[in-house]
């Protein structure tokens, strides 16, 4: 039981300076895997940014379910204990912006044109673009290195991918998403 508190806390933790959406999750996530890994791991962590952008639903949502399954099953030893655990970690996450939203809705409007509020704003997006960067960073690590040696197909995906973005803006993402799937299944891309 005392798990699945802390399982609790640690989303609630995630969920409270989860500013700016699922991407500003990630460093906190990585450092999670980092402190818990029998609950999550860096290829976890990896795979469920693959899964999350491809799949419905917020990216930080997912990934507390995919965790709170995981470390229910753990400490139950049963799928319904997983349902429990991902309820716990998905409850964890959205708790803090439920109490943060009922706050600031009533003092946000009378505060709305105030100069300090508005800078505090302008502060916030660039931390988030810090956080993302980051979590971006490590992202790419895992995915195109393995240790000291680069993964050369990946990197030849990454850039091709890329490219294309680049000059086929038109082309709707969730195409690339399908279409990397299909090459790593193709190729028989190990998970990361």
């Amino acid at each position: 039981m005392i798990t699945l508190l802390l399982l609790f806390w640690e989303f609630f933790k995630i969920g409270l300076f989860a500013i700016g959406g699922g991407l500003a999750t990630l460093p906190f996530l990585i450092q999670l895997s980092a402190n818990h890994p029998e609950w999550l791991t860096m290829q976890d962590v990896s795979n469920m940014i693959a899964v999350s952008e491809s799949t419905p639903g917020p990216m930080g949502i997912n990934m507390a379910t995919y965790v709170g399954n995981n470390v229910g099953t753990m400490v139950f030893g049963n799928s319904a204990g997983g349902v429990l655990g991902g309820i716990i970690a998905t409850l964890g996450e959205i708790a803090p912006s439920i109490v943060i939203i009922i706050i600031v809705a009533g003092i946000l409007q009378t505060f709305k044109d105030n100069k300090y509020v508005k800078w505090a704003f302008y502060g916030l997006r660039a931390t988030v673009i810090a956080l993302i960067a980051y979590a971006a960073f490590q992202v790419y690590t895992v995915a195109l290195f393995a240790g000291n040696s680069i993964k050369i197909v990946e990197c030849v995906m990454f850039l091709v991918i890329l490219a294309c973005m680049k000059f086929f803006k038109k082309v709707h993402p969730i195409v690339w998403i399908a279409l990397s799937a299909i090459a790593g299944i193709a190729l028989g891309l190990p998970s990361v």
